[in-house]
C-alpha cells in the first residue's frame, strides 16, 4: 500500500490555518498542514460525500 499524496485545500489561506486533503482507495483523509507528522484522519465515502453537501449548504 502506497502513502496516501496529500494536497492543499482550496480553500486554505496563506495563513497558518492550513488543511490538507489525500483521496483514498475508499474516501478522503484530512491532515493539518502544519503539523503532517501528527496522522490524518480518513473518513470513508458515504461520510465524506455527507461532509461536503452540508458544507456547500452552509456557503
Amino acid at each position: 500500500m502506497t502513502d496516501p499524496v496529500f494536497r492543499k485545500s482550496s480553500y486554505s489561506g496563506a495563513g497558518e490555518n492550513c488543511v490538507e486533503v489525500a483521496d483514498l482507495h475508499r474516501g478522503t483523509a484530512l491532515r493539518d498542514s502544519q503539523n503532517p507528522t501528527n496522522g490524518n484522519l480518513p473518513f470513508p465515502i458515504a461520510e465524506w460525500t455527507a461532509f461536503l453537501h452540508s458544507a456547500r449548504e452552509q456557503h
